[in-house]
């Protein structure tokens, strides 16, 4: 890996990225696996670090950009694909689970820098999961068959400090 600047926290197998050994990318992953899906396809999930999303190995401000694609499931068979493919939260933890997780991704992430965030609200809605952060994002885009899909950009402001809360805060 030469000068990574970007971390993943939940690569998978890396399914939107035209490099999949992009140098640039820090791939991280809590599961290292491999599996034959139903239409025969490989399925691999081989992270650069194994590391939790809520605990993450490196330093306070180490990236320039981090994207954070959790698992969106709670109701999920343990052996179906979309299963071996995303992962699932656990359905009694999953809210510390993602304040854990988003408040690791911004810890890790420098001042300044973007955050890319992926969330499919099919069983858990976007809206629930942007209160579980005092960051706000500055995009919002929906995608994918009825707008399921959220991809939201955040910046991680003065050190991680929301700054309208900041301005907020000093009137």
């Amino acid at each position: 890996m030469t000068n990574p600047h970007i971390l993943d926290v939940c690569c998978g197998s890396r399914m939107f990225y035209p490099d999949k050994n992009d140098s640039r990318v820090v791939f991280s992953d809590i599961r290292k696996e491999e599996h034959i899906l139903c239409d025969g396809r490989q399925l691999i999930i081989n992270p650069d670090v194994i590391a939790d999303f809520r605990n993450l190995p490196f330093p306070d401000n180490s990236f320039y950009t981090v994207v954070f694609d959790p698992p969106h499931l709670i109701r999920i068979g343990k052996t179906s694909w979309m299963f071996k493919k995303y992962g699932a939260l656990n359905k009694e933890t999953w809210q510390e689970d993602l304040s854990k997780g988003l408040s690791e991704a911004f810890r890790v992430l420098k001042p300044y820098s973007p955050l890319i965030f992926k969330w499919n609200e099919t069983q858990i809605p976007a809206r629930q999961i942007l209160a579980l952060t005092e960051h706000k994002p500055f995009i919002v885009q929906r995608v994918g068959k009825n707008d399921k899909t959220h991809w939201m950009v955040f910046s991680k402001n003065n050190g991680g400090i929301n700054e309208q809360t900041k301005r907020s805060n000093s009137i």
